[in-house]
């Protein structure tokens, strides 16, 4: 974690893929990483996986796919969180690829509560998943972050609970 917040994958241009389960705090370190990145001058975009595919499809639908397109690639950094989440339609797998493609060179950070070696069997055409994992996950560190969800300990506490014996 030292290393990433040293931002030497920022000026060298590497990418970050943080993985692993639920409530580990994957989000909260590539937004972390972003606010870093954010103070040596790098223009930040934070968002879901399923909301940047969602806008994406809008495009389609509305025919300003091009114009939303170039929106997502501007940043200097685009932080993908919750990616791989479940299977992806062709549109989506097709649009994923684009934006991978187009964003070749440019940093990104991903979150995922699978391992890289999971994504294959969520892309419909195995052609496209090697193609658009490959580009990913080669040019990027790989982080496993491992331990128990720090969500329950932030759970409301009920006025009733008795506390706990000495």
């Amino acid at each position: 974690m030292r290393d990433l917040a040293a931002l030497s994958w920022l000026h060298s241009g590497e990418s970050v893929i943080l993985f692993g389960p639920v409530g580990v705090g994957k989000t909260h370190v590539a937004q972390a990483l972003g606010h870093l990145a954010i103070g040596q001058g790098a223009h930040v975009r934070f968002a879901k996986t399923s909301r940047i595919l969602a806008e994406l499809a809008g495009g389609h639908a509305d025919r300003t796919w091009d114009r939303r397109m170039r929106e997502i690639i501007r940043p200097d950094l685009l932080i993908l969180d919750d990616f791989a989440m479940r299977q992806l339609t062709a549109q989506q797998a097709d649009d994923l690829y684009e934006l991978v493609s187009e964003r070749q060179g440019r940093l990104v950070i991903i979150t995922s509560n699978r391992a890289p070696s999971d994504w294959y069997p969520l892309f419909p055409n195995p052609v496209v998943a090697e193609s658009l994992l490959d580009r990913l996950i080669n040019a990027s560190h790989q982080v496993i972050m491992n331990g128990p969800s720090y969500r329950p300990n932030k759970r409301p506490k009920n006025p009733t609970d008795k506390p706990p014996a000495k």
